[in-house]
């Protein structure tokens, strides 16, 4: 309507984001910056929060318009109200990743292996969430488990999370402690100051086809500045009303009138949309309430009578659903009674034998003692399985993706207790034994006890040496050979020597699975190698054998 009389080409006040009209102020600046040495780094999580309109989706784009495809790979998820599966899945979606083809994959597994693959090729994978203070805390600890994906020296997706300063409170919360420890970059994005409120002003006229400081004057330019305490949203809102304030008073020049004319504007129509929704919602509300008085009055007797029967029931149902869930500090206190009662040597028997099931093997019976680790590897050897003692964090684990005893350090019980992981449902661990009459535990109700040492058991059907480095030579090197070629890895004749090729080939695989490539083919290589393959049948954390 008023292009013309101002000498625009376009709108220069639209509030749908356009690249061309991206004024970056000083704080915007500092905020970039923050993003991208957080990314550049490898930080693992980044906050940036900032009040409504202040511009932060104007951030995160430029940002992802900084990451150029060659080096990055990136992933925006603005509609933060889905479930933890389902963020998963639009995460998923929006890197390319398909769905699992394999009923025994997940998502994670999924995106897990897109993740080892970028890492391999070089590229840095980063996961930006925007409105993160709508999320609902299972959701927040889906994100956390994505955060887990890392290899032994770096994380392998930055997440970038955006909100109202409501997130920043959200962080503050004891239960979210685990998170918030860590963001270790967070940036919360102040409202523009004067000097550049005029700068975005004017960078958004000239872009428009305008000329810039001939169009406001400068005391109208105040008056927009503290209407609207700069935030770029509200100065976009005014600056249009002003424009069309002056065209329809037939003035190219903005004064502070006008502008205090489009301020009074806004605040009236704000005032109005307000009373027009009361308006129509207070009738609604007195016919619906007048209507389900009617109802009630007229089903009186059959209402009270379908009460009285079915009170107990729904008692008893209230009762079973309305049971308060078990604190941290519940837990804790279960952990150091349930397992403190029980011996170290004897907890570690209970442990192992709960790795039993997955494998298929005879338990240890009662009146054998496992002491320390000699006597768990004994017991794995006899019933020939090997055993791999682990260190390390909860990513790597899930990596590997074998069951596997973790060592538990409980306040005030001396010695050692331990307890399996078997499985994992809705995102968290399966555990055994139970504790506190639960049959899972969540990542951070896990890391506050474990002590990051534990052991996994695993079959070698092959049967190779304790560790096959090169220069080897034989029919193990064959065999190995072999299975890197059936894992993708390796395309070369089977020669039986460890040369330049199979060294290669081994830490390629290495490399794919997130491990140590030091081209040795240790216990993590070759139990990742026959669980890559089908012919082995191997129990999985994540669920199911392969």
């Amino acid at each position: 309507m008023y292009l013309d009389f101002h000498g625009f080409r376009e709108k220069p006040f639209n509030l749908t984001p356009d690249p061309r009209f991206v004024f970056l102020s000083r704080n915007h600046r500092e905020a970039f910056a923050h993003l991208l040495y957080g990314i550049s780094n490898r930080v693992g999580f980044i906050s940036l929060t900032g009040e409504v309109g202040s511009g932060k989706t104007t951030v995160l784009r430029a940002l992802l318009n900084q990451l150029d495809a060659d080096h990055y790979r990136t992933a925006l998820i603005f509609n933060p109200r889905l479930s933890g599966l389902e963020l998963l899945q639009s995460i998923n979606r929006e890197l390319g990743i398909s769905s699992p083809s394999s009923d025994h994959s997940s998502p994670l597994d999924a995106l897990n292996s897109f993740l080892l693959q970028q890492n391999a090729e070089g590229r840095i994978v980063v996961l930006v969430i925007d409105e993160v203070q709508n999320l609902e805390a299972p959701v927040l600890e889906q994100i956390r488990l994505i955060s887990n994906l890392e290899t032994d020296r770096e994380k392998l997706i930055q997440i970038v999370l955006s909100g109202q300063p409501e997130f920043a409170q959200t962080l503050e919360k004891k239960e979210m402690r685990q998170l918030s420890q860590r963001i270790t970059v967070r940036y919360h994005l102040q409202p523009l100051d004067f000097q550049d409120t005029v700068g975005y002003i004017n960078h958004r006229l000239v872009t428009a086809g305008g000329k810039g400081g001939d169009i406001f004057s400068r005391r109208a330019l105040k008056k927009i500045y503290h209407y609207s305490q700069g935030l770029p949203r509200l100065i976009n809102a005014v600056c249009d009303r002003a424009l069309l304030a002056g065209y329809t008073g037939d003035t190219a020049r903005i004064s502070s009138r006008i502008a205090e004319v489009a301020i009074k504007d806004m605040k009236r129509n704000t005032a109005s949309h307000t009373w027009k929704r009361r308006l129509i919602l207070l009738p609604m509300f007195v016919i619906f309430a007048t209507f389900l008085a009617a109802v009630i009055y007229l089903n009186r007797h059959d209402i009270i009578m379908r009460f009285n029967a079915s009170q107990p029931m729904e008692t008893k149902a209230e009762q079973k659903t309305n049971d308060p869930s078990v604190t941290e500090e519940e837990l804790s206190r279960a952990m150091a009674s349930e397992l403190g009662m029980v011996p170290e040597s004897e907890s570690a028997r209970r442990a192992f034998n709960a790795l039993a099931g997955p494998w298929s093997i005879l338990p240890v019976p009662g009146s054998e003692h496992l002491k320390q680790f000699n006597g768990i590897e004994r017991a794995a050897r006899d019933r020939k399985l090997r055993l791999h003692r682990f260190s390390g964090s909860l990513g790597a684990l899930l990596r590997i993706d074998y069951p596997a005893v973790l060592e538990l350090t409980l306040p005030g019980i001396p010695g050692k207790r331990f307890v399996s992981l078997v499985g994992m449902e809705n995102g968290q661990f399966l555990v055994d034994p139970p504790i506190a009459g639960r049959n899972s535990l969540s990542f951070s109700e896990i890391e506050k006890h474990w002590s990051g040492q534990g052991f996994i058991l695993w079959k070698d059907p092959l049967n190779f040496p304790a560790s096959i480095s090169p220069a080897s030579k034989g029919n193990h090197i064959r065999q190995l050979q072999d299975l890197l070629r059936e894992a993708e890895a390796y395309s070369k004749p089977l020669t039986g020597v460890y040369d330049g090729d199979t060294l290669w080939a081994v830490k390629e695989f290495q490399s794919s699975k997130g491990i140590v490539q030091d081209g040795i083919a240790g216990d993590q290589t070759l139990m990742l190698l026959y669980r890559s393959i089908d012919r082995f049948e191997v129990p999985r954390i994540t669920g199911g054998r392969k």
